[in-house]
């Protein structure tokens, strides 16, 4: 529960990810009045994007959020244990001899082929009506009803009788792009969809699509990890309050000068005289290997290139222009001069890969109830 103490990680570690639960409070609010009425989901799949479902998902419940949605079965137990009167749909959907353990946990599986639709039918009939959300695949070609699934659905919606349809949904392939040509074909197919379907409460847009207007929204959203912290918009000014800052300790500095070299395959030759610092972080922390010479790091408001190779538990740093750093001094790797987003373009990556790739090595602390600290 909000200002709730969360034991994570052991004072002596060498390297810090702070939380900031105020943050994500903050970003759900914005989210749920920019969209009203549709109602404000959350979606907190992988461990709530890496954050910790716990505390995560306590904030978003003390801020009025109702809905859920996770990943696998086993997310909404976890799920359900943390929020007993919540409502938790898991988007994976079910598997052979599942249903029993929906219900058991009162979950709501994701619909997502015809199959998935006669065996929820069938447990229903001997068990009694029970809620279920309906996937239809309007251009993923991932999970949900098929096109031609979904016509025999609309030819022969029958097939739905004795369900509790809480929910009907689809997924944008390209909500994050400038170009809304392929988000407007599938929310036209959507819409068209819903008019031959029997009547549920309809949901298209997660974090990016919030912001391509109110066409997208129909009754439900379900941001994800735009309320981390992540920009649901690239490329354009971030509309929600950073979440997380990543720091490392100093665990040691040297002077170097040609013709040394630096890490594992002496990819990093120096060129001059410089200091250097190793930090105590790695790739096994998720700071990813691809940030090899490619990383940017601070000191304060002092730009730090990495050099040489990201090993597994190591990562270091040219800190000539920083001539007071000293070994136990922290470093930023995500903070205010260089946020998710940053980070994740010097990796090539993307903002949900950085966050749910950090490790269970950093000491976390978590802020909240008014920016008081816990740990």
């Amino acid at each position: 529960m909000r200002g709730g103490i969360y034991e994570a990680g052991a004072d002596h570690g060498s390297s810090l990810l702070t939380i900031d639960l105020d943050a994500i409070a903050s970003n759900y609010r914005f989210l749920a009045e920019r969209t009203r009425p549709a109602v404000a989901a959350a979606a907190i799949k992988a461990d709530a994007y890496g954050l910790g479902v716990g505390p995560v998902s306590q904030t978003l419940w003390a801020e009025g959020c109702r809905d859920f949605f996770v990943a696998t079965l086993d997310e909404g137990i976890e799920l359900r244990g943390l929020l007993p009167e919540s409502r938790i749909a898991v988007l994976n959907g079910l598997i052979a001899g599942e249903p029993a353990l929906f219900r058991k946990h009162s979950l709501m599986p994701a619909l997502n082929d015809l199959g998935q639709v006669d065996d929820w039918r069938a447990d229903c009939r001997e068990n009694g009506a029970a809620p279920a959300v309906l996937h239809l695949d309007t251009g993923m070609s991932r999970l949900g009803l098929p096109p031609a699934e979904r016509d025999a659905l609309t030819q022969d919606p029958s097939r739905l009788d004795g369900i509790d349809m809480a929910l009907i949904m689809s997924h944008l392939a390209c909500a994050d792009e400038p170009d809304e040509t392929m988000s407007r074909r599938q929310r036209d197919d959507f819409a068209a969809a819903l008019a031959r379907l029997p009547g549920a409460p309809a949901s298209l847009a997660a974090s990016s699509g919030i912001f391509l207007g109110p066409d997208y929204l129909f009754d439900m959203v379900r941001p994800g990890v735009c309320l981390h912290g992540v920009n649901p918009r690239p490329g354009q000014p971030n509309p929600l309050r950073p979440v997380v800052r990543l720091q490392a300790k100093i665990l040691q500095i040297r002077d170097v000068d040609t013709p040394q070299t630096v890490g594992y395959g002496a990819t990093h030759r120096i060129a001059g005289p410089a200091r250097l610092a190793t930090l105590a972080a790695g790739y096994a922390d998720g700071y990813l290997r691809s940030l090899s010479g490619r990383g940017t790091a601070h000191i304060g408001e002092t730009a730090v290139p990495v050099v040489g190779r990201v090993s597994m538990d190591l990562i270091t740093v040219d800190i000539t222009r920083v001539p007071e750093a000293r070994p136990g001094d922290m470093v930023d790797l995500i903070g205010p001069h260089h946020d998710v987003d940053a980070l994740a373009k010097e990796a090539g990556t993307v903002g949900y890969e950085i966050l749910t790739s950090l490790g269970r090595r950093y000491r976390r602390h978590y802020l909240g109830d008014g920016g008081g600290e816990v740990a």
